[in-house]
């Protein structure tokens, strides 16, 4: 490991439950190859590719779910990992329960399936953090409920198939009510915490009081943060207004008077933030892993973080 992947890969307590994490993870979704929300395919050789180098590399947490590219994204890992051998130590994957493609089913016997076919896709039987994925589909008193989700994951972890529980989804206040029943040790949200939006701070500000991990994902919010609003026009999967526009372009004017790429902003955004414990970065070519790297590590002037706070966005009403 180099200096400069020593300095931002230091590891982290995940929460409570006992396991360390560096402060990015690899998201794992575009390797499924869904071109409806990433524009683009991802071939069988590419993402093999990209993770034999994963693999391979110093950032040891990756993370998955059942539902990515319908069950590709862990055929593939699962296939990178019978190449070289099996997880290599001291490396943490997570994955994510999920309803079946097209169905809304999501009993507790649909989270033992969806488990079962997550351990055979990727050839683990250990599966140390798995999440409940998503659960604004059903919505919190469901996925409660006797015989729903949570009290399958629950008896899953009892029964040793499983090691800790986490949530991952979307709307802040659904978040904290499961943070609120003490069963989840990792939440993971996305899109609320970046250089635009700041509205998962209730959900930061709780998971900070209660000892349970958060893991953040999109910090480039879809790609604006990286490439600017002209090239990505969208966040959070959605189209934005021209005020939000304007503050990209305004943050971007920022960051060249300071001499660093708005990428290493928004990405240090994240992982500058001492209650988030990993910063989840999709990659789907091995050279991203690298550039990753160096965007963590690019010196960011105080004055800049002063000048981009001023300019994010009050709430999220500009998301259009």
């Amino acid at each position: 490991m180099t200096r400069a992947e020593d300095q931002v890969l230091t590891p982290r307590p995940l929460g409570r439950t006992g396991l360390s994490v560096p402060p990015l993870c690899i998201g794992t979704s575009a390797i499924g190859s869904i071109p409806r929300i990433y524009g683009y395919e991802v071939a069988d050789d590419q993402a093999l590719e990209t993770l034999r180098a994963v693999f391979a590399g110093p950032i040891r947490f990756i993370d998955t779910s059942n539902s990515y590219g319908a069950g590709a994204s862990e055929q593939r890992i699962g296939a990178a990992l019978r190449e070289i051998g099996g997880l290599p130590p001291g490396f943490l994957l997570s994955t994510k329960v999920d309803p079946a493609p097209g169905s809304d089913d999501f009993s507790g016997a649909r989270v033992r399936a969806s488990l079962a076919e997550s351990s055979e896709r990727l050839g683990l039987t250990d599966l140390p953090v798995v999440h409940l994925h998503d659960p604004e589909k059903i919505g919190f008193e469901a996925a409660m409920a006797p015989g729903g989700p949570v009290e399958a994951l629950v008896a899953l972890r009892e029964e040793g198939r499983i090691g800790h529980l986490g949530v991952a989804g979307g709307p802040v206040d659904m978040l904290r009510r499961f943070v609120d029943t003490g069963l989840f040790e990792v939440v993971i949200t996305h899109n609320r915490w970046t250089l635009l939006d700041r509205s998962a701070e209730p959900l930061l500000a709780d998971c900070a009081a209660a000892g349970v991990a958060v893991v953040n994902g999109a910090p480039f919010g879809g790609g604006i943060l990286v490439k600017g609003p002209a090239a990505a026009p969208r966040y959070a999967y959605r189209d934005v207004s021209d005020a939000v526009r304007d503050s990209v372009l305004a943050m971007q004017e920022a960051c060249d008077r300071a001499g660093v790429p708005l990428a290493a902003a928004a990405l240090q955004a994240s992982t500058r933030e001492p209650r988030i414990t990993s910063t989840i970065v999709g990659i789907t070519r091995p050279e991203r892993l690298a550039q990753t790297l160096d965007l963590a590590a690019v010196p960011v002037p105080g004055a800049l973080w002063a000048e981009l706070d001023a300019l994010t966005p009050p709430s999220r009403t500009w998301l259009g």
